[in-house]
C-alpha cells in the first residue's frame, strides 16, 4: 500500500511541476530540430520517450555510461579507452582468467555505451 501512495505522490508532484508540459515542449522542439537537421523525427521522439519513462521510474543514468560520455566529450574516441575505464585497484586483485573476463565485459559495456553516445550525438540530444 505504501508503494501506491509513493507513486501517487510522485505523479502529483509531476503535475504540480509542469512535468508533462515540459515533456510536450521537449517532444515538439526535438521534432522541429530533427526535421531541420534532416533526421528521423520518430527516432528522436522514441529516444525522448525512453528518457521520460526511465525518469518516471526513478532510474538514473548508468555511472559507467556517464564516464564514457565524459571521456568521449573531452577527448573523442581514443585507442586506450578500455585501459582508461579499467578500475585499477579491482583489476590488480584478479587472477589471469578473471582479468580476461573483466576486460571482455568492460569492452562489451564500452561498445554499448559508445553506440548509445553516437546515437545521442546523431539525434542532437
Amino acid at each position: 500500500m505504501e508503494d501506491i501512495k509513493n507513486l501517487a505522490h510522485a505523479a502529483k508532484q509531476r503535475l504540480k511541476n509542469n512535468f508533462w508540459e515540459d515533456c510536450k515542449r521537449n517532444f515538439d522542439a526535438g521534432a522541429v530540430q530533427a526535421k531541420a537537421l534532416g533526421l528521423n523525427e520518430v527516432k528522436v521522439k522514441s529516444t525522448l520517450k525512453t528518457r521520460v519513462k526511465s525518469e518516471i521510474k526513478g532510474e538514473k543514468q548508468d555511472a559507467f555510461y556517464l564516464r564514457v560520455k565524459a571521456l568521449l566529450d573531452a577527448e573523442g574516441e581514443v585507442s586506450d579507452a578500455i585501459g582508461r575505464l579499467t578500475d585499477r585497484e579491482y583489476y590488480e586483485t584478479l587472477s589471469y582468467e578473471e582479468k580476461q573476463r573483466y576486460t571482455l565485459a568492460l569492452s562489451t559495456k564500452y561498445l554499448r555505451a559508445l553506440e548509445k553516445y553516437r546515437k545521442e550525438k546523431e539525434l542532437g540530444i
